[in-house]
Formats: C-alpha cells, structure tokens, sequence
C-alpha cells in the first residue's frame, strides 16, 4: 500500500492533505473534529496581534454553476476575530492531544520588524510545528496595509519573511497573493528572505456577483457590497500555472510548496504534487462538504499510487515539471485530429455545433435515412483543437488519433515562417 507520509517545507506529516487557514481552522473544535476525520495537518486560521479585529455578517458570496453546483466562494471575513491568547491556549491544547499531527501557525501583522517578530515569538512558543506569513489576503486587511498589501512588494515579502527567520527556529512559509503580474517576483523575494517554503495561492481579488435586485455586489451587507477573496475549484488552473512557475524556475526550483487553490479531490492533489508541490491545503471543498472529504482523498490518492507503482509521495512529486514549458519549446510539427465513436454518439450535435459556429467547420452533419443525424469529421479542415472534445457530453465518444510522423520536432523559434527567424537570418 502506498505510503502518503510527506515532509513539506522541513515539516514531517502523515499524509499531504492539509487544511488551509480559514474559517474552518478558527478554533480548537474545528481542528479536532478534521483530525478525527484523518486531516494530516492544520493552517490556524491566521492569528493577527490584539485588540482582535471585528467581522460583519454576511461574508460569503457564491459562483454557482447551472445546476447549482458551486465553482467558487467570495469571501469577505478578516483574519480570527478571538484574541490571541485564546488561539494560544487552544493550539497548545491540540498540540497536546495531537501529537502526530501538524498544526502550522497563520500570522499577520502590520510592517514593523518588532510587531512581526514579537507575535511570530509568542506563536512559536505555543508549539506549532511552522509559521505561515499571510501576505495574500486581498480584503479588508490590504486596505490596513497588511495581506496583499505587503504580498504585492517584493522587499517587503523578503523583509517579513527574514525579519520572522531571525527569531524562531522552526519552519517557515511565506504565503504569497496571486493579485500580482508574475509571481515568481514575491517567490524570489521569500527565497532570498530565507522562506523555508511558500504556500500559494492566496484568494484571487474578485467580485463573485451582482445582486440585479439590491443593485450592488455579493455578498451584500446593507445594501453595499466589497471585493472579496475568491477560492474554490474554479481558481485551480490560475494556481496550477502559478505552482508551475515556481517549480520550473531556476532561482525557485529547489523552493518547496505548499499548494493551495481549488483542491476538491484526491486528483488535484495529485497534480499539484506532480508540478512540483510537496502537500497541498483545503478549504472551499471542506466547507461544502465537510471534513470527511480528505477519506475519500486519502483512500483515492493511495489506490492511484498503488496503479501506478508509485510507493512514496516523492516517487512523482515534480514529474510534470520538466514536460511544462514555454510556448516557444511546444513542436509545432505535432498533428491531432477528432474521431467521433458512431457506436457511442448520441447525436445530440454539440459536437457540430461548436465546430461550425465557433471553431473550423470541421464536422458534418447528415440526415440519416432512417431518422437523426451522422456527424464526421472532416480531417482536411480539423485542426486538432480539442473543442469537440469537452463540448461532447458522451466520455470517449470523441478522441484525439495523432496523424503526423512523430519523429520531426519543430519550435516555433526555428520555424520557417517566424519573421524574426527570417530577420537574423
């Protein structure tokens, strides 16, 4: 059986599924209850220096999709509004009870070197296997000048993230905002600040939704409404990209992480972990459906192994790395066509209906004698675009048949028809 045993940023844990700091780390009974489900480690929910800070009602707006599934969640809640030497005593607690789980502790404060080092001082003593510095959150604590606001300047991530190194002895994770152009800039800045690793992504700055009867954004609170934070399976690619970024960049690739964004299931976790992350973190997934989600991960991610032959997490953390590349590096001599299975095809015409409206006019349709209708491709027209494809509600009715040679290689770089090619020449 497959061994999930991991080690993500020097922190030793019994499987890479983590729960991110959020509403659902806010408090000892939260924790327990994910670690009586089979959580490997915790983020506290991010612990701030006091007075406390103080949510409103209404925090959460949704993305829904047409049959009401969720694609995402907007949030507008600020870091634990319970003071600090509660969370203290209460990690202290679990700590105790827990022993072979982790618990990492979130952290914000304002930019002075003694408030960052003072609170991540009294966070340290009370057990926490790590820090977490939130640098990302795009809401309510940006405007204060903390979160995103130090997230998006480089010497301000290093600064934090060394100022933190100089005074606790335990691991490090410097959490970086996907609200920034590139984000290997603050990746860079907390491997020089000496980050032990970084967590990303953060929530991505957003407005879920539009109340057309308040006249105002979700979620609303009487009658106005803010930017949020968005999360939820639909921000996995933006993190996926971002988790690539990191692993395949030169300066960073030896930085490990610890992926956040969109993780619903045991596959995700399998492809963070692929591109180079060491575990993952949860949080929309286990708000909609609760704890025991990570059993089906846990159960789902060690079957896969097992298949595949992989008895360790390490034995293909990183695999994808090297087949993720720049445009420029893709062989543009590759050649795919569609092929549609007749015996599969439930003639719903999706298929040609995209394909005639919107792509290459590459599918036919004909009346069949007997009634409904037969759709094929026509391979001189079909680019091998893939639309066809995910629009087809039937699985593996349609697939994708390479027809080129499979033996030349050519970038676009190199290509005869690139003006620049041309102009060194």
């Amino acid at each position: 059986m497959a061994d999930l045993r991991c080690k993500i940023g020097g922190v030793e844990s019994i499987n890479p599924f983590w729960l991110a700091s959020a509403p659902p780390t806010d408090k000892k009974y939260n924790v327990v209850r994910a670690f009586e489900a089979g959580w490997g480690g915790v983020v506290w929910k991010t612990l701030g220096i006091d007075p406390p800070v103080v949510n409103m009602s209404s925090r959460y707006g949704a993305h829904h999709d047409s049959n009401r599934g969720v694609l995402g969640i907007n949030n507008i809640e600020l870091i634990t509004d319970r003071p600090l030497e509660v969370n203290l005593q209460e990690i202290r607690e679990v700590r105790e009870e827990w022993p072979d789980r982790v618990i990492i502790g979130s952290m914000m404060a304002p930019v002075e070197e003694n408030a960052w080092k003072t609170l991540a001082i009294k966070i340290a003593e009370s057990g926490v296997q790590g820090l977490e510095l939130n640098l990302g959150c795009p809401h309510g604590m940006c405007e204060r000048g903390m979160g995103s606001a130090i997230g998006q300047v480089p010497e301000m991530v290093e600064n934090v993230t060394r100022w933190v190194k100089e005074v606790v002895d335990i691991p490090v994770f410097t959490k970086l905002t996907p609200n920034i152009t590139d984000i290997l800039v603050p990746a860079e800045a907390a491997y020089h600040g000496n980050a032990d690793a970084v967590s990303l992504i953060n929530t991505v700055n957003s407005i879920v939704s539009v109340d057309l009867d308040a006249m105002a954004p979700t979620p609303t609170v009487d009658g106005k409404g803010s930017h949020g934070g968005y999360c939820g399976s639909a921000v996995k690619p933006i993190a996926l990209n971002m988790v690539g970024e990191i692993a395949r960049n030169p300066e960073t690739r030896d930085l490990e992480m610890s992926a956040i964004g969109g993780v619903s299931n045991w596959r995700d976790a399998a492809e963070f972990i692929a591109l180079g992350a060491s575990g993952v973190q949860v949080c929309t997934a286990a708000m909609l459906f609760g704890f025991r989600i990570v059993e089906d991960m846990i159960d789902g991610l060690s079957n896969w192994m097992d298949e595949k032959g992989y008895q360790s997490i390490d034995d293909f953390r990183g695999m994808a790395t090297p087949n993720t590349v720049n445009w420029n590096d893709l062989n543009m001599n590759y050649d795919i066509k569609a092929v549609i299975n007749k015996d599969e095809c439930i003639e719903c015409g999706r298929c040609h209906i995209a394909c005639e409206d919107t792509s290459h006019q590459a599918i036919t349709k004909v009346a069949k004698p007997d009634g409904g209708n037969e759709y094929t491709v026509i391979d001189d027209e079909c680019v091998g675009c893939n639309l066809c494809l995910h629009v087809c509600p039937v699985q593996d009715c349609i697939t994708m048949k390479r027809v080129d040679d499979g033996q030349s290689h050519l970038t676009w770089p190199e290509h005869p028809l690139n003006p620049m090619r041309l102009a060194a020449e």
